[in-house]
């Protein structure tokens, strides 16, 4: 069957069928599953050696400082490259990046695998940096190319759940085969796995239809919403990154857990943070304006985690207030993200798509380089329970930025369209 009807005399043609001419048409299972992958393995050199991190301390000589600060260059080099990446995405399209993403990222665990000493580790780590900044810009122009709008609530949620995913692939399998074959050898093996992830990206992922030689990649000023949102996701990540970092550290030193009992209590936040970002922007895909006030709630919500894990110790339990406090994080906390693309993927115009991803993905990881260091001198300067009071404060001033956005932006989705 022609995916169009030619035109007959006095009857003009009928288009293409569009991916969202009808609740019937869904995103291919494959096509969700693969952008999922793409989100795990943007991430993969930090997570990974941050599960080896011992073995590396050891054989490369590093101090736990040096170890800490290759996340900070990492999130740093994505935040600084994201709004290019975002140009990158509108003007060569989405499946070329996905390729060059995943290829580099292949190539900075590879990287990794042989490095001699910190200096390579630490270039390897910044490498990794743009695809980190490509990521969220490629695959939400791959969804708003190919899903339709009814069913990219579920595809985003299960996309930004490949970070979560990520990390968990790189505490369990990856360390795994680094405890049986050797650290070198599970990093290796992943820089194959990303490098077989590019084949399937060019072979899955349709190809962008060719832009007019003088066409601008991304027109147009950059909408309010996007500047609302990328403020918002500042302290967000910051907050964030404080809590994957240190919750460990305080789980051990405050609470008395061995490291099992620590690497169960960030896992269940994990868990928690994939089921909230499918389910959240699950219930923002079908209704904008629920959408737009998610971030409020969430934000708020969060404030819930540091105020439950702080009080830990001061309550009888075992610590009880800590879990609670890690399944707040994991569903309202990591959740936001998820719907701050979606708000973005429907708000943005299609040949800007990848620019606005990146601008608010770049204020996430500019949080995300400096909260982890900044709770550091917080904590060392006045305790765990200062950090914790300092991460609840950012996830208060992120449900304000979301709250004044609310209140700015209403007169104009009330009005010409809310920027869009």
């Amino acid at each position: 069957m022609s995916e169009s009807t030619p035109a007959t005399p006095g009857t003009p043609a009928t288009p293409p069928p569009r991916a969202d001419d009808g609740p019937e048409r869904g995103a291919p299972v494959g096509l969700t599953v693969l952008l999922t992958s793409v989100m795990a393995f943007s991430m993969a050199q930090l997570f990974i050696v941050g599960a080896l991190g011992p073995a590396l301390v050891d054989e490369l000589r590093m101090s736990t400082t040096m170890l800490g600060f290759t996340t900070t260059v990492g999130f740093a080099t994505a935040a600084l490259l994201s709004p290019l990446a975002g140009r990158v995405v509108d003007r060569f399209g989405a499946r070329r990046c996905l390729v060059a993403l995943l290829a580099l990222t292949a190539l900075a665990l590879a990287s990794i695998s042989a490095a001699p000493g910190y200096g390579v580790l630490l270039l390897a780590i910044t490498l990794g940096g743009l695809p980190q900044a490509l990521a969220n810009p490629a695959t939400n122009t791959v969804i708003l190319a190919v899903v339709p709008p009814r069913r990219r609530g579920a595809v985003t949620g299960w996309k930004q759940s490949g970070v979560q995913m990520g990390a968990f692939a790189a505490g369990l399998p990856v360390a795994a085969l680094a405890a049986a074959a050797g650290w070198r050898f599970a990093v290796a093996c992943a820089a194959v796995a990303a490098a077989c992830a590019a084949v399937w990206a060019w072979r899955a992922v349709p190809a962008a239809p060719p832009r007019p030689a003088d066409g601008r990649p991304a027109p147009g000023r950059v909408p309010a919403s996007v500047v609302w949102l990328a403020v918002f996701s500042l302290p967000l990540g910051g907050g964030l990154a404080s809590i994957n970092t240190y919750l460990p550290l305080f789980a051990a030193a405050d609470l008395g857990y061995r490291e099992f009992g620590a690497a169960v209590l960030v896992a269940v936040l994990g868990v928690c943070g994939i089921a909230g970002r499918v389910l959240w922007a699950r219930l923002a895909g079908g209704d904008g304006a629920r959408a737009d006030r998610l971030p409020v709630v969430l934000a708020a919500g969060a404030v819930l985690g540091p105020v439950l894990i702080g009080v830990a110790p001061l309550l009888p339990g075992a610590g009880a207030s800590a879990w609670a406090g890690a399944v707040a994080i994991g569903a309202f906390a990591v959740a936001a993200n998820a719907v701050s693309m979606l708000i973005v993927m429907r708000r943005a115009a299609p040949v800007a798509a990848g620019r606005d991803s990146a601008l608010v993905s770049a204020g996430f990881f500019a949080g995300f380089a400096v909260g982890p260091p900044a709770f550091g001198v917080i904590a060392d300067a006045w305790g765990f329970g200062a950090g914790w009071a300092a991460v609840a404060v950012q996830f208060a001033l992120a449900a304000a930025i979301a709250l004044a956005w609310r209140t700015a932006d209403r007169p104009a989705a009330d009005g010409a369209g809310a920027d869009r």
